[in-house]
């Protein structure tokens, strides 16, 4: 086709309708959209379970609620193999440093959920002197799930939402965290720096 015969997508979309009509199957998407298709579906966690919040998290594996539906069934042992960090429970400041080695060990893209209020915020326990006021003071929160403990439902919601932030990031050409940080420090906006 020539450009000047391109006006709109109205022909690409005549032409799959004729395919599939004669039994070919034609999906028409971008590899962005496919890519992160597969990545939002197949999440790979890494629990790291101190309190109550794992036990109710161990529900979800369990044949009544069964996360293998929603493509989250897989957790790992290692960072290496795993995308999301489950953070379940209770942080003091000596679990701290390992929370964050565990975080820095993950591949890119990485994402981290906070389950529960001592793991946002400290729960309970915040006037103690040895619990962290909520972890996102050391790694950064992708996704929030309150609750003391919270509801296998109120997980998945919590990792539903976290699979529509993947869905809509650019795999290819776009940008991600990393990225955006390095593009601030970039053009001056760092603290100290000059615009």
């Amino acid at each position: 086709m020539e450009y000047e015969d391109f006006k709109n997508n109205d022909y690409l979309e005549e032409m799959v309708r004729r395919l599939n009509a004669d039994g070919a199957g034609v999906v028409l998407t971008t590899a962005d959209e496919l890519i992160d298709w597969g990545r939002s579906n197949s999440v790979w966690s890494l629990a790291l379970g101190t309190s109550c919040c794992a036990i109710e998290f161990m529900a979800l594996g369990a044949g009544r609620y069964d996360m293998a539906r929603f493509g989250f069934e897989v957790t790992r042992n290692s960072p290496r193999q795993a995308d999301l960090l489950l953070v379940l429970g209770t942080i003091t400041y000596r679990m701290a440093p390992l929370m964050k080695r565990l975080y820095d060990q993950m591949a890119e893209p990485k994402y981290v959920v906070a389950v529960g209020g001592c793991t946002i915020s400290g729960g309970p326990f915040i006037k103690s002197y040895n619990v962290v006021r909520g972890i996102d003071q050391i790694i950064p929160v992708d996704v929030y799930i309150p609750g003391c403990p919270p509801r296998p439902e109120a997980f998945y919601y919590g990792l539903m939402q976290l699979q529509r932030k993947i869905k809509v990031e650019r795999f290819l050409g776009g940008v991600n965290r990393r990225q955006k940080e390095a593009d601030g420090c970039e053009a001056g906006t760092e603290k100290g720096g000059e615009a």
